[in-house]
């Protein structure tokens, strides 16, 4: 670190040209990156995938796209034979079937007409046919909905702007900073965010050009790698104030600072880099596409802060630093006051700590992963809304917003059944949905597909089609072999992320124990996050008043091991500067009661600042209308704020402080030559 210090100080102005070109370059690169990412949740292998593209290619419809739903009261044959009619005329190549072929869609004074229109590329696969069959609806009397059309009308069907929701999180973060700084260095660390956030927008264009980026990418990548910069960046320029505190001059202060908190953001970042990176081990191109390019975040966020940061403080940073409303000293009074209350009190700070983030963790015991219920959607209000309400109170069956679509030879045989199982509402069999020797079954659960009885109705379905010798595909096959396809090999990942990490900790503390206790802080940290998430969604306390929609029903399937990939590394990075600090104090000849006093001190309003700037990204994250990305957010940011506060300022001091001088055991060979950061 010594070494990179000295020579971006000799060319500090060769090196802010170099990120100048990068920046502009990435900032026109932005769109086009944004513009090339796809919405692909390809499967490959995986049956119900599988048959899903091949009832597209046969059909030209249908598959993992759900029906468009058109709701009729009071049904008349006139009435489906017009729409039917105006639907073949206006969308060619769409699959219909209504309540006059189909008496299974018909219940009292309500009927129903499906239609499965051809998809068009992008995020929104209806975006051309639902204005159209609105329209036809309003003609006819009728009303459009299902789970297309429930997303268009909660706000989520025309995307969200990446650049709105990143101006939102950095003027959050610019009051954080100012706070800290008091100053105009609180500029600096937004600097260094945008710098990296747009040249890793210009690396993931390259990429698109040969691989296929999930559209998720965006949001994470502009977000996290904010969150991510400015806490690297907050920590070098943080330790380079407290230098010029102590009578450093402008570029030793900038040496020194890159020598010791440099250090912690390097291993803070390649942690974080590998946790995201791991992800690239899963049988899935959507969450690869999120490992490989989420990578790319923390890494650029790195040298940004190894590199821009110091060549800028050394040409203009004590200019920045005014006024000078602040100390250099970086001990908080607050965090000295919690520190020493932590360790006089250490095994009764530990207990209760662990309590509360025990509780907090105990719903995720009823994790049921999926995607939102009906009732979830339509609670945003608005004619799908209550025309999805009406369907579900109709007795028709909640699960034929998401049918199951059989592929089969035989298919009055697989019909019937199908239609005897368990749980299922229906089974039809349309006599003009045939190519060839194939033809479609269409089987729908009385029970939403999101909840867990529609669910196992739906596994059930799949078991007695499959055993009579068909193929199932639909939107539920597909998510139950997600499901399998990701958390069946999220082992790997898991050990993979663990294994590196301990070793990254190991030769970075100088410890064993360190990094086991770390890992298992980690593990208490992320399931508190998970039960929050699942108190707040899937179990709808809150999300009424937070969101203004109620209960999910379920977890998308895709969130967890997201959330366990981006919160493990981003909260190692809060680990890594508590323990660096502590572990400089001891080494400066503290006992470890001391040295932790010391370390939280030190380090306890930096985590948390930090802290809050990743909580105000992720609540900008959480404004994106989509309801998946919703309970992700919710799930990054409050399981931020818990690994902030209640593990790293209290349990992990306390554990610390409890093990006392056993924390610094490591095998000789290894503590010889380890080197220690510091923050």
């Amino acid at each position: 670190m010594i070494v990179l210090a000295r020579w971006v100080v000799a060319r500090r102005w060769w090196v802010v040209a170099a990120w100048l070109v990068l920046t502009v370059v990435g900032g026109i690169a932005a769109p086009k990156a944004t513009a090339a990412l796809t919405y692909d949740f390809s499967l490959p292998g995986q049956p119900g995938y599988e048959t899903n593209k091949d009832i597209t290619a046969a059909f030209g419809n249908g598959g993992d796209f759900s029906p468009i739903l058109l709701v009729v009261d009071r049904p008349d044959p006139a009435v489906a034979e017009r729409v039917t009619t105006a639907v073949q005329s206006a969308l060619p190549g769409s699959r219909i079937s209504s309540y006059v072929d189909q008496p299974e869609l018909l219940r009292d004074n309500l009927g129903l007409i499906l239609v499965y229109p051809r998809p068009t590329p992008g995020g929104d696969a209806y975006v051309a046919a639902l204005p159209v069959l609105q329209q036809i609806a309003e003609q006819n009397g009728a009303t459009v909905t299902g789970k297309d059309a429930l997303a268009t009308e909660g706000g989520g069907g025309g995307g969200a702007d990446v650049l709105a929701e990143t101006i939102f999180g950095g003027a959050g973060a610019l009051i954080v900073l100012l706070l800290v700084f008091g100053s105009v260095l609180a500029l600096m660390p937004l600097v260094i965010a945008a710098a990296s956030i747009l040249t890793t927008f210009l690396i993931v264009w390259g990429l698109t050009a040969v691989t296929d980026i999930s559209f998720i990418v965006q949001f994470l990548l502009a977000l996290i790698g904010l969150g991510v910069a400015i806490d690297y960046a907050l920590l070098i320029v943080t330790r380079w104030r407290e230098e010029r505190g102590q009578g450093l001059s402008n570029d030793d202060a900038v040496r020194s600072a890159l020598s010791t908190a440099g250090r912690s953001v390097f291993f803070s970042g390649v942690t974080v880099a590998v946790s995201l990176a791991a992800l690239i081990a899963l049988p899935v191109p959507f969450l690869r596409s999120v490992g490989f390019t989420g990578l790319l975040i923390p890494v650029m966020s790195v040298l940004a802060s190894l590199t821009l940061l110091p060549a800028l403080l050394s040409l203009c940073g004590p200019r920045l630093d005014w006024p000078h409303r602040r100390s250099a000293d970086p001990e908080s009074k607050l965090w000295r006051r919690v520190g020493t209350a932590v360790v006089r009190h250490r095994w009764l700070s530990a207990i209760l700590a662990t309590l509360v983030l025990l509780m907090l963790a105990a719903p995720v015991l009823g994790l049921r992963l999926g995607q939102p219920t009906n009732a979830s959607l339509a609670s945003t209000g608005g004619k799908a809304g209550a025309a999805i309400t009406a369907v579900d109170n109709s007795g028709i069956g909640s699960g034929v917003s998401t049918p199951i679509e059989i592929l089969t030879t035989d298919p009055a045989g697989v019909r019937a059944k199908v239609a005897a199982a368990d749980g299922v509402a229906a089974a039809i069999a349309p006599a003009g949905w045939q190519r060839g020797d194939q033809a479609i079954v269409l089987a729908w659960t009385s029970q939403d597909t999101s909840t867990g009885e529609g669910e196992d109705a739906a596994a059930r379905v799949r078991t007695v089609a499959e055993d009579a010798g068909a193929r199932v595909g639909g939107t539920p096959a597909q998510d139950a072999d997600f499901a399998v396809a990701t958390y069946g090999n999220a082992g790997w990942v898991v050990l993979i992320i663990v294994v590196v990490t301990f070793l990254l900790l190991a030769r970075a503390l100088g410890s064993v124990v360190l990094p086991l206790k770390a890992l298992l802080l980690n593990v208490v940290s992320l399931a508190a996050a998970y039960g929050i998430t699942v108190w707040i969604w899937q179990d709808g306390h809150g999300t009424e008043l937070l969101f203004d929609q109620s209960a999910s029903g379920a977890i998308t399937i895709w969130v967890p091991i997201a959330v366990f990939a981006f919160l493990f590394g981003l909260s190692m990075d809060y680990e890594v500067f508590l323990l660096s600090r502590i572990r400089e104090e001891h080494d400066n000849g503290h006992d470890t009661d001391d040295a932790t006093v010391h370390g939280v001190a030190r380090t306890g309003r930096l985590v948390t600042s930090a802290a809050l700037i990743l909580f105000l990204a992720f609540i900008s994250l959480s404004q994106v209308p989509t309801t998946e990305v919703k309970i992700l957010a919710t799930a990054l940011a409050l399981g931020i704020i818990i690994d902030a506060t209640i593990v790293r300022g209290v349990l992990a001091p306390a554990l610390v402080a409890a093990l006392g001088e056993a924390n610094w055991w490591c095998p000789r060979k290894h503590r010889s030559d380890a080197g220690i950061p510091s923050a």
